[in-house]
């Protein structure tokens, strides 16, 4: 009788043990078919809340749904074999309460099957990211720039420019590391506090719009890859410029429609006789 193999995915023990010897590649995905094409080059995918701005049009992460969350989840789970799969927790579906940040967390690892949940918070996180892993659930941390709070910080701005907020997000990387995190995004954080931090922790940082000396970088992978023109943030860079792309082959396309030249005859199912 033969034994099949099947590949091991990375865990977040095994990203936690990259610290020190190796960057940390990281890119969001929210769809199978994007999930495929990166899960090759990645350690792990976030499937961020971001896919509320970037798919759905919303104008913050606020809006976005425990359910939207799994759906996208299970797309990512079913288009990746070896990357490490983190999915976020929701706006309002953790903060009430540890027991509430379990039960959302739970329910988000037993219909995915992904391997960990993020949330955003400092201090005031770090006895829910403590009740989480202590029940068997690994926790992405996120300090800095926290999304879901935009709506009382007046806006997407960067972090640690003065005394006070310095203080307040080394408290916080603090805290969460001690908790227990495998690992902490560090978002919009000037660079010399982002570069202290990763010093201090025993996990590993995750760098966006932080420091090149984070353990490890994520970037939006729609912003990556250039699909948005509108507005481009300090810190992401194009490594392609699919945007252009797109609009011309859907420019060609049309054309095409219009002067009957698509669908040719090699493009149609024939009768044989």
């Amino acid at each position: 009788m033969s034994v099949q193999s099947t590949k091991r995915r990375l865990s977040p023990a095994s990203i936690e043990a990259l610290k020190g010897e190796r960057p940390i590649v990281s890119l969001t995905a929210y769809t199978t078919p994007i999930a495929r094409l990166l899960d090759p080059h990645v350690d792990f995918l976030l499937v961020g809340d971001s896919l509320g701005m970037v798919l759905y049009g919303l104008d913050t992460t606020v809006g976005v749904t425990l359910d939207m969350m799994i759906a996208h989840g299970q797309a990512v789970m079913r288009g990746s074999e070896r990357s490490c799969i983190v999915i976020d927790l929701p706006f309002g579906s953790y903060q009430e309460s540890k027991e509430q940040a379990f039960r959302s967390a739970a329910r988000i690892l037993k219909e995915t099957g992904c391997s960990g949940v993020k949330l955003e918070g400092g201090a005031e996180m770090a006895e829910t990211v403590d009740f989480l892993v202590s029940r068997g659930i690994p926790v992405l941390g996120h300090v800095g720039l926290m999304p879901q709070l935009v709506n009382t910080t007046g806006g997407y701005r960067s972090v640690g420019r003065n005394e006070k907020e310095v203080a307040k997000i080394r408290r916080d990387a603090k805290a969460i590391d001690d908790a227990g995190a495998f690992a902490i995004v560090v978002e919009g954080t000037v660079e010399p506090v982002a570069r202290e931090i990763t010093g201090e922790l025993r996990s590993p940082t995750i760098g966006i719009g932080a420091s090149p000396a984070c353990d490890g970088q994520i970037l939006v992978s729609d912003d990556m890859l250039g699909l948005f023109n509108d507005f481009k943030p300090r810190f992401v860079k194009h490594f392609a410029e699919l945007a252009p792309a797109i609009s011309k082959a859907a420019e060609e396309y049309a054309a095409e429609v219009k002067a009957r030249s698509f669908p040719g005859i090699e493009h149609t199912f024939q009768v044989k006789r």
